[in-house]
């Protein structure tokens, strides 16, 4: 009477069984090129020329940021309703790149309440949320010249200011964070919610490694 071969080892002996393996095998070692990157968002607009003051009280703007692609906030020192939360998000980023190194993209705030907001002033608020200034610069500047470029540069509103009395309530203003390119093209408006901040993270390289090519 003839041995019959253990299941085990009819199993391995199936021809079917071992094609399996190596398609698992292969399959694995191919998704990282099979994974589709998606496209940087489009530009949706373009910034002006603009130079504005660092918390250094230096000139910065356009000139320097050109060619590096960053991302925006609209805050004052004095809010208390939106902007602790957008400087959050902003730490959070700025953490967040850090975190998984990535270099070459930085985070720019620029205040709507120049007049009270001054260089020193901006450089308190940015320690206060552990800004790095290698990557995170706060602007200040001249009203006029904010509210036109926020307005007519960033495409966003900014409000009068609510007073009471001598007391500064609140200035509306965008919420949003917006990317920017190298050459000062806006690249979308994202939430500062988590949702937005991913978004911000991931598409903010995109834009980044377009521009390198």
């Amino acid at each position: 009477m003839t041995d019959q071969p253990s299941g085990g080892r009819g199993i391995l002996r199936n021809p079917f069984i071992w094609y399996f393996f190596v398609g698992v095998i292969v399959l694995t070692l191919m998704r990282p090129l099979l994974r589709r990157e998606p496209q940087p968002p489009p530009v949706i607009g373009q910034l002006p020329h603009y130079s504005l003051v660092d918390t250094s009280g230096r000139s910065f703007g356009s000139e320097e940021l050109a060619g590096q692609v960053y991302v925006t906030s609209f805050i004052f020192t004095r809010c208390t309703s939106i902007c602790p939360l957008l400087s959050r998000a902003m730490a959070s980023l700025q953490q967040r790149y850090d975190d998984e190194g990535v270099e070459g993209i930085r985070l720019v705030s620029i205040t709507i309440d120049p007049e009270y907001d001054t260089p020193e002033r901006l450089a308190e608020y940015a320690a206060a949320h552990r800004a790095d200034p290698r990557r995170w610069t706060f602007l200040t500047g001249e009203e006029d010249q904010i509210v036109d470029l926020v307005e007519k540069g960033f495409k966003t509103a900014v409000g009068q200011p609510e007073m009471a009395g001598d007391d500064l309530i609140d200035i509306a203003h965008s919420g949003h964070l917006v990317i920017v390119d190298g050459q000062g093209g806006i690249r979308g408006y994202y939430g500062s919610d988590e949702q937005g901040l991913d978004e911000v993270f991931h598409r903010s390289q995109h834009v980044l490694k377009q521009q390198r090519r």
